[in-house]
């Protein structure tokens, strides 16, 4: 497929999402709507995943014929076990996605159906190394919610569409393009979303440029690592974009993070599902990364990447068992109670690994406060972690117009210094948010991989005088912006001035002379 072809299809994809998204939504709330969306994407994800997988199976082994949606259930029971196995799911010919909406229209008890099919498909998976994986990935398509209508037929009739649409979504065949065109689906609908939500839109969702930043940076010099990890995962965005920049298969041990909120959690899992990346290749937590972490005795992490949730409230000095938590008594005193974003960064150090890199957004606010983020800062200075800040443009998140930065941590530096770099000028307006096209984000890798001094740009700046300058490590601090003002030549704009004022008298004299003639005419 050739890219124009590629990014008309793709073009395509996006309005008929979007039509969906308009037509089906009625009173619910789009941030709601978009689970009914999602999940049934999922759906129809895993029903042709399903069906390619055996169809493939079959046919190698000698039967070219073989279609998998038309066996009969009894038929279909012998693969179950290897099919879980390795899939980690199974699901019957008649629950599959085809199936279930060629008979939606004449079925009265289709909400009854897909709630059975949802809790078999879930069901497949119990005792199986993927339980975990799949458990609950249903949970937030509630096709009983008094949302999708007052009546159980009106319910159905919504879930009737909905089944269409999602169906008829050009997705293209599942060998050929789908796996793609399934993420990028999903990638838009959450972009979509988040815009149309706003802040609780945001909290979700990085915009797909700033996500491609972070994961370069991360693996600057490097053509693989262990594994990726994001403590405040969100809907896995930030993960996914390191199969972009490395390669499929260049991430050895998969992808692992936390997430507090359960419904983003199974965003999460699904998204992880539509990008093909299997079962046993990641390791998703629900709960609360600062008190409750998982993956604690898991091998550290040789690239995290994290927009952790802004200035949120946690248990800070409130709960006595924190300051003797091994992640953070090291800089001897906790983040703020009302602003944990620090206490993510100092979480996100415990866990890289020596020859690790992470890359974190944060609000601008811990670069230059004092009390304990400044004594979080001075540790992290005198100990030689902070490899570089960038700052951000403004207006790049949905929900918030703030410029942003990122703090890049390192356990193994060649020098004593930190990389300061000034991107706020680096983007495009596009629409009504501002853009890091990749020619942005080449210039802010190129300054950050040479590690040099870029007039207006980038600085190089010795520990000691970040720490004479009292710790604060805010970009302003160390980089002037450029003067893009003109000199201006007073006696030459006098000048100027004086002939436009002399030619302004000429036409006026002449005009009167006209106006003269025409009534002398009279």
């Amino acid at each position: 497929m050739t890219p124009t072809t590629k990014e008309s299809q793709r073009a395509e994809l996006h309005k008929t999402i979007w039509r969906i998204a308009n037509d089906l939504r009625g009173s619910v709330d789009g941030w709601d709507f978009k689970s009914y969306v999602l999940g049934m994407l999922f759906y129809r994800f895993i029903s042709e995943n399903l069906v390619a997988y055996l169809n493939d199976l079959e046919r190698k082994a000698g039967a070219p014929d073989f279609d998998y949606a038309k066996l009969s259930d009894a038929d279909a029971e012998f693969g179950r076990q290897l099919t879980v196995d390795d899939k980690g799911f199974y699901i019957l010919p008649s629950e599959l996605f085809a199936n279930v909406r060629k008979r939606a229209a004449a079925d009265a008890n289709l909400n009854e159906t897909l709630e059975r099919v949802f809790k078999n498909i879930e069901g497949s998976a119990v005792g199986a190394d993927s339980e975990d994986d799949i458990k609950g990935l249903f949970d937030d398509l509630d096709v009983n919610s008094a949302k999708l209508g007052n009546t159980v037929a009106k319910r159905n009739e919504k879930l009737v569409k909905l089944l269409n649409a999602i169906g008829d979504l050009p997705l293209g065949n599942f060998d050929d393009n789908t796996i793609d065109l399934f993420g990028d689906a999903y990638e838009y609908l959450m972009q979509m979303y988040a815009s149309a939500a706003g802040k609780s839109g945001g909290e979700y969702y990085t915009p797909q440029e700033v996500s491609e930043l972070l994961a370069r940076i991360t693996v600057v010099g490097k053509t693989e690592v262990n594994k990726v990890y994001d403590p405040a995962v969100g809907s896995g965005s930030l993960l996914l974009k390191f199969q972009k920049v490395l390669g499929a298969g260049k991430v050895r041990q998969g992808f692992f993070g936390q997430e507090i909120n359960l419904t983003t959690y199974n965003l999460a899992r699904i998204n992880m599902f539509l990008h093909n990346v299997p079962y046993e290749q990641f390791n998703l937590a629900h709960g609360d990364t600062l008190t409750d972490p998982a993956h604690w005795d898991d091998e550290p992490f040789e690239a995290i990447v994290s927009n952790p949730p802004y200035s949120i409230k946690w248990d800070g000095d409130a709960n006595p068992l924190l300051i003797n938590d091994p992640r953070f008594a090291p800089a001897g005193v906790l983040a703020p109670k009302s602003k944990a974003d620090l206490a993510f960064t100092m979480h996100i150090l415990s866990w890289l690994a020596v020859n690790g890199t992470a890359a974190i957004v944060e609000f601008p606010g811990v670069l230059y406060r004092g009390g304990a983020e400044q004594k979080i800062r001075k540790y992290l200075i005198d100990n030689n972690y902070v490899d570089a800040v960038i700052q951000l443009p403004p207006d790049l998140f949905f929900g918030t117009t703030i410029a942003t930065c990122i703090i890049v941590l390192k356990k193994s530096k060649a020098d004593n210094a930190v990389l300061f770099i000034d991107a706020s000028a680096e983007f495009t307006r596009i629409g009504n948010k501002n853009k890091l096209t990749e020619t942005h984000q080449k210039r802010v890798l190129d300054a950050f991989a040479a590690r040099d001094n870029v007039a207006h740009f980038a600085r190089l700046v010795p520990n000691s005088e970040v720490a004479k300058n009292d710790y604060n490590i805010a970009v302003s601090s160390y980089l002037e912006r450029e003067d893009t003002t003109e000199a201006v030549d007073i006696t030459e704009l006098n000048a100027e001035i004086a002939r436009i004022v002399a030619r302004q008298a000429e036409l006026r004299a002449s005009i009167d002379e006209i106006v003269a003639d025409l009534e002398g005419a009279r």
